[in-house]
Parts: structure tokens; C-alpha cells; sequence
């Protein structure tokens, strides 16, 4: 292959909702730059990017797969990556390492809430955008319609390349606004014949063609100057003026498209070479001091690892970006992240499944190396004289969350293993075994997400593991004071146990005044690790229990508050007053009193009116605005409570307060009420008591497990 150099490099990546054509589209480019004799399918399992069993299984892809095309004089790398929100790691991590962002979107639905979630990433890294409305051969493709959903959410910024001059399937013409020629192709699309635009498209694309001068012209004073002039721009003026406007995120071409019937994406591949900013001439990295890396061939090497993936045969493979200098095979990185020196024993360059070995990786270029010892997603490398360090991602938090266990028991500990590999393949995924509920957890950004897990276990690990609901981490406290007295007494030969609590609870809240009519010894205040507070007096007079026997009774009570009395959960801020007691000169120890004091606590908290709290989420929703009513309706059953709604570009803004219990399955329910075209997000809100009737269930199922 021919070498390339930073500024001959273009990193792009494909990115829009599920069943846009992002795999086609990309199959399609490598096909017109003619490394490809014929064009897969994604029906036929045949593309060079979905290549993993699970897509070919599933029919949509999973992972991020890089692959390139050489066009003219650069070398164009593509990375096509996953439309499903379940995936939205991959493509994160994909967008961090590219210099143009391609959305697609199709022409029966245009920018839809799927764009919009891919938007905040594209606006956090400031990438340069391309718009491609894509399906333009779809029955139900509506060119207008899906043009008027790119303006209403980008206004003036927004800038049409071309049109289509037929749609739906008669689709074969589009009519080019910057050289202002129509393309017809014929039935098998490829290289198009070059016609007149149309008489009764002349006016409609002299206007059209204005607008994209007015708007190059806008984002550099020389040109505008020059179209002030000359009352126009050249084609050469009009690509740097929409450059210049890409990089400042001030303007966003949009092209039209068939890529299933090769039919617009040359052309669209051509304004990618001339027009859309190569490696050098964007500053693509962020580091960990703040400041923004531009891609320079002439500094130490350094590089950023933006996707891990775990194979059968080659072991770890670590995908990255040389930001600075060149890589070169044999040479020896040390691991900012972890202080370890890593050696590059081989490097390749990577088509889908298909890895060409390569003696060096230049700067701005994406390949791969296997066999490194300690580096991760979002590590770097560097030449052990450079000091670079590049931030980290932030992921998105998941969605959803599960319980697992292996089917076969004496698989857990492999499992395990096998989950570890999963979350550094996917950082989106992440799994814990909760202590507090006795369940390994796994949670994720889907359904969908969390059931290709179960599938990589079994296909990839050979282990069998299944899903089932998670427990609630309820909290308990209690309503009103509430006296009790325990004696603890065991005689059993010779030394016995003897330990007699009088103890007083109470709610506690923040800045309520000291007990009354009691004589306070001593206070202990305890911030509980699981939220809330204890407090804990030393009321005893007189020595009836002995000093050194009241952390013992403090023991007790914080060993029932970790088991709650109702339902086992973690007991939260609960005032406790101890105020008598007996003990034994002989029979009385610390073990009687702690189990005197457990007994007490146990049994003023049944008599003080017990309450169950329960985790509240506050949950946002974006939904399209004639989709609002059935979603309302689903969370009225769910027992949420509205809390605002706002609109904007015709999508309805929900906000609202959740019980945790109520998520377990919202992804599902909301992804089949709006057929995909919804999304949210969650973050742990408050604890907030539970209804009675919910209450009485759960103390029931509490006693009975303990009973059996």
C-alpha cells in the first residue's frame, strides 16, 4: 500500500440511528474506491465490517470496525460504527479518534432523537460534521421532510450540497449545488453521467447555490470580501470557505444518497478528499492537563488507545491513533496510566477481519497492535521521553441493570473472569457483586446490550449463564419513639451471660435538639456508608452498666441496624438513647451486652412505626411530541411522579421522580411504545417511603424467607 503522510490522512466516522445504512454506506466506499471486486451485504452476512458472528446473527452490528479506502491522494480511514443506543460505547470511543463526523440519517424519518443523542458527543469533541441523508430509493422517502428536520435543529448552519431531483424508487439523479451539475446514474449506481441541471430546476438550484456561497463566504473576511467583489465564489473558494466553516462546527454540508444502489457516496467520497480536514489541520485530542493535541509527525511518539477487543485466537487487541510522531515495530512505549513499559512487537492495519502487517504506523493514522502486557481502553503510550497524557472518555452511565449467575454453579469464578474481559472490551459495561443484596449485578445501556453478553458468554467463554431480577437496596427507619428492655441471661456451667438494656429510639433528622430528661453522658455520631445517620447516647447514671460495656451495646445496635428488623435492610437515621440496665459482677461481658443491646434495638424498632424507604430515580425522557401520551400513560403505572415537561424541535422533554423497582424493564417498554424513537437517561435521587400496601408485601416476603 502506499504511504501516506498526517496530511494525506483522513479519519472518518460513520454515525446515526439503527438502520440508516451506515455498514452499506461503508461497504459501498471501500467498493467505488475499488478494493473491493463485489459489495457485500449486510442481509448475506457479507460485509467487511460486520464481521463477528453476532452480527451476522443479529443482522445489525455490535462493535466499531475500522477499515479504509485510498482515494485520489489520501488515504480515507472508516469507522463504521453501531446505529443501537446499547452500543453507544463504541462509537463514542470511535468519534474521539476521528477528524469528520459522517451522520447519517434516512429519508423516510430524517435527524430523529437517535441524532440527537450522537449530537452531544459530536459537541463535546467539536468534530466537523457531514450530513448524509441517506435511503433517498426508500418508498417512503421524503426529501422536504427530513431537510426541514436538519434546519429546525442546526437553523442557518445547515447548508444543502445537493438535492435529489427524483426520489423514492425512481430515485437515479441528484442535482449538485456546488458544481451545479446533475448526476444521473444508472440502475447499478456507480460513476454517474454528468447532464444539465434541468430547466425547471435552474431557479430553485441558482437560489439553493447563493445560500451556499452567502454561507462559505461567512466564515473568512478574504472571502467575503472576494464575494462582495465578485458577487460570487470559484468551486476552489467555495471549498475553503466550507472547510473553514466545518471546523468552527459553523456549517454542516449535507449530501443525499442511496448507498444500496451506489448512488451519490463517490460523490460524497470526492468532497471528503478535497474538502474535509485531514489529520494535521484539526486538534483532535484533549489531554489531561486541558489542553487540545494537534497531530504532529515531527514529536515523540504518543499515542491514544481508543478500543480494546478480545479474540479467540490473537488474544488482547489494542485499536489506537498516533497523535504525535511515528510507531515503529520494536520500539518501546512506557504506559502513562500505568508506569509499565510496553513493547510493539507487531503492528497491523486493519480492514474488518482482514489485518495487513505493517513495520510503522504514521501520525493521524489508526491501526493495531496484540500482546501488550497492561494497556487498556483509554491508556497511553508514549515515547518515554514525551510527557503527554491524554484524558480519558467519559462513558455514558448505564441504563439498565440486571442479576446473573452461571447455570452451573462451579462456573461462577469463570464467569467472572470472562466478565472482566467483556468490561474491557465494552468500558459501558460494568458489573459488581453488591454485598448489601448478595447478587452479582451487571448493567448496561439496553436490553439488547445485556442479552449480547449472555452471548459472548456462551459463544465466546462456553459458559451458560442466566438473568433474573435484582433485588431493591430498601433502607429502613422508623416514625416515633418507641421504649424497650432486654435482659440477655445464659447459665450454662460456670461462667454464664447477663446483660439488661433500657433503650430509647427516635427518628432522627438534622438539627433536632438533645433528649430531654436524661442525664447525657456521651455521644457518638456515626455517617452510616450507606446514607443516613446514627446517633448513639450514653445516658447511664449511678454504674448500673459499667463504661466499658456501652460500645459493646453500641456493637448491637449497629450490627441490627446492617439487617433491619423488617425487611434486613440497612437500617438510617435512627436516634438511640440508653439509659438503665443491669449487669453482673461475674456473669456480665461484652458479647451479653451486645446481644442485649441488638434484642432492644430490635424490638423498639418493631414498636416505633417502622417505614420502608425505597431508592427514587429521577429519570429524563426525550420523546417525539405525538408519541407524549402513550408514554405519560406508561408512567402512570409505574407509579412515577411528573415533575415538568418542556418541547423542543418537536420532541416532548420529560422530567419525573421513579422508584427504582419501576426501571427494571423501561428500556424495553419505552423502546416498543415509540418504535425506537425515545430515549432516556437516570441518576439515584433520594430515598422516599414506600406505599403501606408495598410495605406489608415486602415485611411478608421477608419473614417467610426467613422462616424457610
Amino acid at each position: 500500500m502506499k504511504e501516506y503522510s498526517a496530511k494525506n490522512i483522513k479519519n472518518i466516522v460513520l454515525i446515526g440511528g439503527s438502520k440508516t445504512g451506515k455498514t452499506t454506506l461503508a461497504e459501498t466506499m471501500v467498493f467505488e474506491a475499488g478494493l473491493l471486486k463485489r459489495r457485500g451485504t449486510v442481509e448475506e452476512g457479507t460485509t467487511v465490517s460486520d464481521y463477528h458472528d453476532i452480527e451476522k446473527e443479529r443482522g445489525n452490528s455490535v462493535y466499531a470496525t475500522s477499515l479504509h479506502t485510498e482515494w485520489r491522494d489520501y488515504k480515507i480511514n472508516i469507522i463504521d460504527t453501531p446505529g443501537l443506543y446499547d452500543f453507544i460505547g463504541e462509537t463514542v470511543s470511535s468519534m474521539r479518534v476521528s477528524d469528520t463526523c459522517v451522520m447519517l440519517m434516512s429519508a423516510q424519518h430524517g435527524y430523529e432523537v437517535s441524532n440527537d443523542n450522537l449530537w452531544e458527543y459530536v459537541h463535546q469533541f467539536q468534530k466537523p460534521v457531514i450530513m448524509a441523508i441517506n435511503q433517498m430509493d426508500n418508498a417512503q422517502a421524503d426529501f422536504d421532510t427530513a431537510w426541514e428536520s436538519i434546519k429546525r435543529k442546526f437553523g442557518s448552519k445547515s447548508v444543502l450540497m445537493q438535492y435529489p431531483y427524483n426520489q423514492g424508487e425512481k430515485f437515479d439523479s441528484i442535482i449538485d449545488l456546488l458544481k451545479m451539475t446533475m448526476y444521473k446514474f444508472g440502475p447499478d449506481g456507480g460513476k454517474p453521467e454528468k447532464l444539465p441541471i434541468p430547466k425547471e430546476e435552474i431557479d430553485k438550484a441558482n437560489e439553493l447555490h447563493n445560500e451556499l456561497v452567502e454561507k462559505a463566504a461567512e466564515n473568512d473576511e478574504d472571502l467575503m470580501e472576494l464575494y462582495f467583489d465578485k458577487g460570487n465564489l470559484d468551486e476552489d473558494e467555495l471549498r475553503k470557505g466550507i472547510k473553514i466553516g466545518m471546523m468552527k462546527h459553523d456549517l454542516f454540508p449535507t449530501f443525499v444518497m442511496s448507498a444500496k444502489k451506489n448512488m451519490g457516496s463517490g460523490r460524497m467520497m470526492g468532497f471528503i478528499d478535497n474538502v474535509a480536514p485531514s489529520a494535521v489541520d484539526v486538534d483532535t485530542t484533549p489531554t489531561a492537563s486541558g489542553d487540545i493535541v494537534a497531530n504532529d509527525p515531527n514529536k515523540k511518539t504518543s499515542l491514544f488507545v481508543f478500543k480494546t477487543l478480545v479474540e479467540p485466537f490473537l488474544g488482547k487487541v489494542n485499536f489506537f491513533k498516533v497523535e504525535e510522531g511515528t510507531l515503529k515495530v520494536g520500539q518501546i512505549l512506557e504506559n502513562a496510566q500505568t508506569e509499565t513499559s510496553e513493547t510493539v512487537n507487531r503492528l497491523y492495519l486493519i480492514d474488518g477481519s482482514d489485518r495487513k502487517e505493517v513495520d510503522e504506523v504514521k501520525c493521524g493514522d489508526i491501526a493495531a497492535m496484540v500482546k501488550l502486557k497492561d494497556t487498556q481502553t483509554c491508556h497511553t503510550l508514549k515515547d518515554k521521553e514525551s510527557k503527554m497524557i491524554f484524558s480519558p472518555l467519559e462513558f455514558p452511565s448505564p441504563l439498565v441493570r440486571k442479576a446473573i449467575k452461571a447455570i452451573n454453579e462451579a462456573e461462577e469464578e469463570k464467569m467472572v473472569d470472562a466478565l472482566k474481559d467483556i468490561h474491557s472490551e465494552d468500558p459501558t459495561f460494568l458489573f459488581e457483586y453488591a454485598k448489601e443484596l448478595k447478587q452479582l449485578l451487571v448493567h448496561g445501556q439496553g436490553e439488547l446490550h445485556l442479552n449480547t453478553v449472555l452471548w459472548k458468554l456462551k459463544n465466546t467463554f462456553n459458559i451458560e449463564a442466566e438473568y433474573f431480577r435484582p433485588k431493591i437496596a430498601y433502607r429502613e427507619t422508623i416514625q416515633k419513639s418507641a421504649k424497650s428492655t432486654y435482659k440477655h441471661k445464659k447459665q450454662s456451667g460456670g461462667a454464664g451471660q447477663f446483660g439488661e438494656v433500657y433503650m430509647e429510639i427516635e427518628p432522627y433528622y438534622e438539627g433536632m435538639p438533645k433528649p430531654t430528661g436524661y442525664s447525657l453522658r456521651g455521644v457518638e455520631e456515626v455517617e452510616l456508608p450507606w446514607g443516613g445517620k446514627l446517633v448513639f447516647y450514653n445516658c447511664i447514671v449511678g454504674g448500673v452498666i459499667d463504661t466499658r460495656y456501652i460500645p459493646a451495646i453500641m456493637k448491637g445496635v449497629m450490627e441490627k441496624m446492617e439487617q433491619g428488623p423488617v425487611t434486613d435492610s440497612y437500617v438510617r437515621d435512627v436516634r438511640v438513647i440508653v439509659y438503665d440496665g443491669k449487669m453482673h459482677p461475674v456473669d456480665s461481658n461484652d458479647i451479653s451486652f451486645k446481644i442485649a443491646g441488638a434484642h432492644a434495638f430490635k424490638e423498639a424498632f418493631h414498636n416505633a412505626n417502622p417505614k420502608i424507604l425505597e431508592p427514587i430515580h429521577e429519570l429524563h425522557i426525550k420523546v417525539p411530541e405525538e408519541l407524549m401520551g402513550e408514554v405519560m400513560t406508561d408512567l402512570q403505572s409505574r407509579r412515577a411522579m411528573v415533575q415538568g415537561m418542556d418541547s423542543k424541535n418537536h420532541y416532548s422533554l420529560i422530567t419525573a421522580n421513579i422508584p427504582l423497582t419501576e426501571l427494571y424493564d423501561y428500556s424495553t417498554s419505552l423502546r416498543s411504545i415509540t418504535q425506537g424513537r425515545a430515549s432516556f437517561s437516570h441518576k439515584f435521587l433520594d430515598y422516599e417511603a414506600v406505599p403501606r400496601n408495598i410495605q406489608d408485601e415486602l415485611a411478608k416476603k421477608s419473614k417467610e424467607a426467613v422462616e424457610s
